[in-house]
């Protein structure tokens, strides 16, 4: 059966997921974590797209980000691994690839789940065991939010700002979330939606997404009604 093309909209928040051919390592030195975060910078900029969360693992990485354009969020994608593949078998004095296959991605309905989205990948390194504390984790978004660095990569998204009427309400209320972590069920369904690339929310925020795409939006039998994923917290 032919793959289903990828599911990007414009305007709508779509997490991200490229992991390592055979989960091998893809950053090794603060070198190649840095220059990944360049590149990123660069190619989201040219492409339009708004970057709100990251988290750099060692074998793969996560982002949230929301395109300008429906094509904007593969062309970052495609120029992003490209130019780092380059950089990294130069620097390695390796050849061949890198990523294992397309990366996976999903649209996440904002209102529902963009801030649980946000706290599930900057929690990434603490379900780990590298560091005890998110904010503590250097390749990450998470020190952004929570007031301990400035990240020129990001645009923070709307409900993000309307977490507090001040700088310091707005870090403390994100802090505070991420360290309520977030359920087994969201943690699943955003790493199942991601994945089989199903659009991830409510049924009115999936039946409004399946009138903008040919492109089945939600699980389901091909000629039948979809059914949309839905989380409860």
């Amino acid at each position: 059966m032919a793959r289903l093309p990828r599911l990007t909209l414009a305007g709508y928040p779509h997490h991200i997921i490229q992991r390592g051919n055979n989960r091998q390592t893809v950053f090794v030195t603060t070198g190649d974590f840095q220059t990944f975060l360049d590149l990123l910078g660069q190619q989201a900029r040219a492409n339009r797209v708004a970057i709100h969360a990251y988290v750099l693992m060692d074998n793969h990485f996560h982002l949230l980000a929301t395109p300008q354009t429906n094509e904007g969020v593969p062309r970052m994608m495609q120029a992003l691994g490209r130019a780092y593949v380059r950089y990294f078998n130069d620097t390695h004095l390796r050849s061949g690839t890198l990523w294992e296959g397309r990366y996976k991605s999903t649209v996440v309905q904002s209102e529902r789940y963009l801030l649980a989205c946000m706290a599930y990948i900057d929690l990434n390194p603490v379900r780990a065991g590298m560091v005890a504390q998110a904010p503590m984790y250097p390749w990450s978004s998470c020190g952004h939010y929570t007031g301990t660095r400035v990240d020129k990569i990001i645009t923070a998204h709307p409900l993000w700002w309307a977490l507090g009427n001040t700088p310091f309400a707005r870090e403390a209320a994100y802090a505070a979330l991420v360290q309520a972590g977030i359920n087994p069920a969201q943690q699943q369904g955003l790493t199942d939606a991601t994945l089989g690339g199903w659009a991830l929310g409510d049924g009115e925020f999936v039946a409004q997404l399946q009138k903008k795409t040919q492109r089945r939006v939600s699980k389901g039998l091909a000629g039948r009604p979809v059914h949309p994923l839905i989380l409860h917290s």
